[in-house]
C-alpha cells in the first residue's frame, strides 16, 4: 500500500479506509474513554456541542464521524491525534475528578482560578495552547508535502487551538461571575 498524498481521498470499504477507519476510532475512543473517566455526567466536559449532545447523541455523532473520517486520511491522522492529545490531557486529571466529583472539583478548581491573578490564569492557559499549537504549525510548515506530518501537524495545531478556545470560553465566563455567586 502506498502513502496517500494530503488531497487524496479512499474508498470506503477499501483496504486503506480501514486502516485509517482503526487510526481513527482508536483516536475517539481514547478521547470518549478518558472524558467518561474524568467527568461521567459531562459536568466538565469543556466542548459546548459535546456536554450538549451528551453520551446519548454523541456516540452515534461519533461513529458516524469516525465513518465518514476515515476517507479522507490526511483528516484521519489529524482528527486522532487531536484525540489523543485530548484524552492524554484528561487522564492527566481524571483521578482527581473523581476523587472530588465533578462538582467537587468544579469548585476546588474555582478557587484555585479566584485565588490566582486572572492575567496568571490567561498567560498560563493561552501559553499551554499557543505553545502547543506552535509546534503543530511547525511540523505543518515543514512537513507540508507528506500526510502524516502534516496530518499530526495539523491534528496538534487545532489541539493548541481547541485549548485556547474552549479555556478562554470557561475562563471569561468564570471571571465574569462576582465572586460571591461562585
Amino acid at each position: 500500500m502506498s502513502m496517500p498524498r494530503l488531497d487524496d481521498l479512499v474508498g470506503f470499504g477499501s483496504g486503506t479506509w480501514w486502516i485509517f477507519l482503526g487510526i481513527v476510532a482508536m483516536g475517539r475512543g481514547a478521547d470518549l474513554f478518558s472524558t467518561w473517566l474524568a467527568t461521567p455526567g459531562l459536568e466538565l466536559e469543556a466542548n459546548p456541542l459535546a456536554r450538549r449532545l451528551g453520551w446519548r447523541w454523541g456516540i452515534p455523532v461519533n461513529v458516524a464521524m469516525i465513518l465518514g473520517t476515515a476517507l479522507w486520511p490526511m483528516l484521519a491522522v489529524s482528527l486522532a491525534t487531536t484525540s489523543f492529545l485530548v484524552a492524554a490531557r484528561n487522564l492527566q486529571q481524571a483521578w482527581l475528578m473523581r476523587s472530588l466529583g465533578e462538582v467537587g472539583y468544579r469548585l476546588w478548581f474555582a478557587d484555585r482560578i479566584a485565588a490566582s491573578p486572572p492575567r496568571l490564569v490567561w498567560l498560563c492557559f493561552l501559553g499551554e495552547g499557543g505553545l502547543t499549537g506552535a509546534v503543530g504549525g511547525a511540523l505543518m510548515l515543514f512537513g507540508p508535502s507528506a500526510l502524516v506530518p502534516f496530518g499530526i501537524g495539523l491534528g496538534i495545531f487545532a489541539y493548541g487551538v481547541a485549548v485556547c478556545l474552549f479555556t478562554g470560553m470557561s475562563l471569561w465566563r468564570f471571571l465574569r461571575v462576582p465572586t460571591h455567586d461562585r
